[in-house]
């Protein structure tokens, strides 16, 4: 026993003591991206004392808190309605009417809305003002009044589309009067019925050739008519041919200068500001179109007919080859019937307007007015268009006339009784 522990001792000292490890080693380095990595436990003095590493975790850790607070209250709001796209609805369907739908071709030009201001004989005519400003003839005008409430009209029956060969199987046109010394106006004139103190209405239709069915339509009708042929349309001799066969008088639809600016009176208007020569050359123009007419009334004309200066070159130029002048009346400031006054032209003035509103409707409503004011006067002069619905009212009620008591008559029959009135022959 006592020789193994002696060997072991001397085992021990020939191995040496074996040495201590100090504790304050240094350690090999730790890469960055590790440290980085590396979860460690935080500290008072990492917040208080940052490095680099605790100020990237200190903001990272901010930074996934402020989205995950953004996240939370965007989920938290309420969802926003879904719009409603209004042009997606179906259209209410339309209560039933006694409408007649008629399909209305658009005119070449856009047509200035006319306004339904009747002119009693009785009122007088206002003087002759100074050519007024542009201003003041804006300012004059008048936003157009309402359309009376009609109650609604009986369904109309279906009037079958005029047939063309009609207008060449018209009669010929009787001869114009054989005194050379007549002016254009009596010696174009269409005769009138007898009239034998019954009350006199004239029906003028506006913007006739620019739709070549409606004027074939209009032609057709029981007469007589005055149709007024828009300076600007085409197959005009063909047309007025017919018209002075069918027994029809005949008149020249000259564009003239509308209020609003955005509306076309076509090519050859008349305006206000041109000068004396070029308002002739367009006139001229204009009545150069076709012949064997009584003269002429405005197509829009609202601005044009408001100017004194103007309108003084017009009708002396209708003066002189003996024509005489209707005002449409578009504008309750026109000075066109005092002008033609006072230099001595043949003129007349609408009573009513027709088809402001394209129904069945207020057209009868108007038509009725039209009576009314040729009962009450002795006559009335209405101014409509060949539009289908129009005419859809206006044959039946034409064929009506003699049974209520009125006579139809041309333009030219009214004009000349109130020339005579005034003590001329024009």
């Amino acid at each position: 026993m006592e020789d193994k522990l002696e060997e072991f001792v001397a085992l021990l000292r020939k191995q040496g003591p074996r040495p201590i490890e100090p504790r304050n080693r240094p350690r090999p380095p730790v890469p960055a991206a590790a440290r980085l990595l590396k979860p460690k436990a935080w500290s008072w003095a990492d917040f208080a004392w940052p490095t680099r590493e605790r100020l990237f975790w200190n903001l990272g850790g901010a930074a996934v808190a402020v989205a995950v607070f953004a996240l939370g209250f965007w989920l938290a709001l309420p969802s926003a309605p879904k719009p409603v796209h209004v042009a997606a609805l179906p259209a209410p369907a339309p209560a039933a009417s006694a409408k007649v739908t008629v399909a209305i071709p658009e005119p070449v030009a856009s047509a200035e809305p006319e306004r339904n201001e009747a002119i009693r004989p009785d009122e007088g005519e206002p003087p002759v003002p100074a050519p007024p400003d542009v201003a003041d003839a804006s300012a004059a005008a008048e936003p157009p009044p309402a359309p009376p409430a009609a109650k609604p009209a009986a369904p109309l029956q279906a009037i079958p589309a005029p047939d063309e060969t009609k207008l060449a199987s018209l009669p010929p046109p009787a001869p114009p009067s054989a005194r050379q010394g007549e002016p254009a106006w009596l010696r174009f004139a269409v005769k009138p019925p007898a009239i034998n103190g019954r009350p006199e209405i004239a029906i003028v239709l506006d913007d006739v050739g620019v739709d070549h069915k409606g004027a074939v339509r209009a032609i057709t009708l029981p007469g007589p008519l005055t149709l007024s042929f828009m300076a600007y349309a085409n197959d005009l001799a063909t047309l007025t041919a017919a018209a002075h066969r069918a027994g029809d008088e005949l008149i020249v639809h000259v564009p003239m200068e509308p209020l609003s600016r955005s509306e076309d009176m076509g090519p050859n208007g008349l305006a206000v500001g041109l000068s004396h020569d070029e308002i002739l050359r367009r006139l001229r123009w204009d009545l150069s179109r076709f012949d064997g007419y009584v003269g002429i009334n405005n197509h829009m004309g609202s601005r044009f007919t408001a100017d004194a200066q103007g309108m003084t070159w017009v009708l002396e130029e209708l003066k002189a080859r003996g024509l005489l002048f209707l005002d449409s009346r578009t504008i309750g400031n026109s000075v066109g019937v005092a002008v033609a006054r006072k230099l001595g032209v043949p003129h007349a003035a609408r009573d009513v307007f027709l088809d402001d509103v394209l129904e069945p409707g207020p057209i009868a409503h108007q038509l009725a007015e039209v009576e009314a004011i040729a009962r009450h006067h002795g006559k009335a002069i209405a101014i409509g268009h060949p539009h289908g619905v129009t005419l859809d009212v206006l044959e039946p009620w034409l064929k009506t006339l003699a049974a209520k008591g009125f006579v139809l008559v041309p333009l030219s029959t009214i004009v000349r009784q109130q020339t005579q009135l005034a003590g001329g022959t024009g």
